[in-house]
């Protein structure tokens, strides 16, 4: 310095090269050389330092609009690394100093963040404590992964006793996932075992078909089913799969069985069809009665009676159904035609058996028309209706409705012109 060519408050010129002056701990630094004049090489490096200065006001301000203070402790640290190292001529120390202050502001709400922080996670510990030793793995893992997650989201802890409160804490989540390891392993272990046991037993089974022995193959078949029942639960995919090869090889040998001992096995019906079956019955011969209004009133209670039946969608039978519906419906037309003919006709019951086809004729075509004529009206719109629209659907099941009473009204015109065939 005692060379140099031209001193500067903060630096200077030597052998064309730029110093900035040593402070505080550190030495003089070469920051640069000289491109035209010394002075503006000094010139240009003390407006260098306005950009030093400029990063550690915008330090500052973030820090005090920031939530999360403490976060920005990695960023002071940096910054001061960058400042010692900074080519720029200027005073360095108040800069220094600065973040200093700062970083002493930092520090104390970092330890009491951490303090917040260590009461939280020592609040998590304890309650994952009380869960560890549940054996409702689906839950209680639901209800840890919960805890982990909060875990996560809280911020660290002092290092002195950051490794024991994570070592706790995790020792609690392994304890807990690995008893559930175990346990699922023994789980699958026996559903394997059962799985063998049921594939064995459906080997035994197509084997018994096989035997030349019926009466010693019947013993075993029996054995067979009751080992069955005694194996134990499988995934209910799989059972479903087992059981329907078992219930071939069985239904196979009993099929074979029954045939060559001559037995005749007769098909269980299930009340709730059976029940069905005799309202069936019995509204197809209400349709047949000749007190047509009394068979419309018992069509009545049958159709409750038939609600109040709750037979299983699978178990349904849709043949079963369709006669019921259509003979109520018989019912229901032929009732509605005789409250027709005693209105318009007071004398219908003086009129010759060939008459009275005829008018119920005249008059169930008539009725059959009208009702045409309304459908094609409703049908209009039907094109643009949504079955999936509540609404929409109410509209839909009317019209099909419609169709169905069309239907059965021109069944029972068939009926009354085959009926004046043989009346005339």
């Amino acid at each position: 310095m005692e060379n140099a060519s031209l001193v500067d408050e903060y630096g200077y010129v030597l052998d064309g090269k730029v110093f900035l002056k040593g402070y505080l701990e550190y030495e003089d630094r070469q920051i640069g050389e000289v491109k035209r004049t010394e002075q503006e090489a000094l010139d240009y490096f003390k407006n260098r330092f306005i950009i030093a200065e400029s990063k550690v006001s915008q330090l500052e301000k973030d820090i005090e609009e920031a939530q999360n203070k403490g976060s920005y402790l990695t960023k002071l640290m940096q910054l001061r690394k960058k400042l010692i190292q900074f080519d720029a001529l200027g005073d360095f120390p108040p800069l220094l100093n600065r973040l200093d202050a700062q970083e002493a502001i930092l520090a104390d709400l970092i330890t009491v963040n951490q303090l917040k922080n260590l009461e939280i996670k020592r609040a998590l510990i304890a309650e994952a404590a009380t869960m560890v030793d549940s054996t409702e793995w689906r839950e209680t893992a639901d209800a840890l992964q919960e805890v982990k997650t909060k875990w996560i989201k809280t911020g660290p802890v002092d290092k002195s006793v950051e490794a024991d409160v994570v070592n706790e804490f995790q020792a609690l989540l392994d304890g807990f996932f690995t008893r559930r390891r175990e346990f699922f392993n023994e789980q699958n272990k026996v559903i394997q075992e059962r799985l063998d046991k049921y594939d064995e037993l459906i080997r035994l089974a197509f084997r018994a078909n096989r035997l030349g022995d019926l009466d010693a193959a019947f013993q075993e078949v029996r054995k067979l089913n009751n080992a069955w029942k005694q194996v134990g639960e499988v995934p209910i995919k799989k059972s479903g799969k087992l059981y329907k090869q078992f219930k071939k090889a069985t239904t196979t040998f009993y099929a074979k069985y029954n045939d060559a001992k001559g037995i005749v096995i007769e098909k269980k019906i299930d009340p709730r069809i059976e029940a069905q079956m005799k309202m069936a019955d019995e509204a197809e011969s209400l349709a047949k009665q000749d007190d047509i209004f009394a068979a419309a009133e018992r069509a009545k209670v049958l159709l409750n009676s038939w609600k109040e039946v709750k037979v299983p969608f699978k178990m349904q039978d849709k043949s079963l159904n369709d006669r019921f519906r259509a003979a109520c419906d018989k019912i229901f037309e032929l009732s509605y035609l005789g409250r027709v003919l005693t209105r318009k006709y007071p004398a219908f019951g003086l009129k010759s058996q060939a008459e009275q086809i005829r008018t119920k004729i005249r008059e169930m075509e008539y009725l059959v028309k009208r009702e045409k004529n309304d459908l094609q009206f409703a049908l209009q719109d039907a094109d643009g209706l949504d079955p999936n629209n509540d609404e929409d659907k109410q509209a839909l099941n009317k019209i099909n409705t419609q169709k169905r009473k069309i239907a059965m009204k021109e069944t029972i015109l068939r009926e009354f012109q085959k009926q004046l065939e043989i009346a005339s």
